[in-house]
């Protein structure tokens, strides 16, 4: 079986994974990691989680998850 490479592979969200490869943490400006787990943009440094919506991910960071919010057992 041959990979049709005439369409971009899409990430489980829908993003075109050359897309993630790109893009930077608003706040930190370094890489993010995407979670299919949680369907989010990781910045490991600045500990928040950006959300991916109808496969466009959303770089605000007052739209993040806070990654230590929640740990602890608050």
């Amino acid at each position: 079986m041959t990979e049709d490479t005439t369409q971009p592979r899409r990430a489980h969200s829908g993003v075109d994974p050359r897309l993630l490869e790109i893009l930077i943490c608003p706040q930190t400006r370094q890489p993010l990691r995407y979670n299919a787990e949680t369907d989010e943009l990781v910045s490991p440094k600045a500990r928040l989680a950006y959300p991916i919506r109808g496969g466009i991910p959303i770089m605000l960071p007052e739209e993040a998850r806070d990654l230590d919010a929640g740990e602890g057992g608050a």
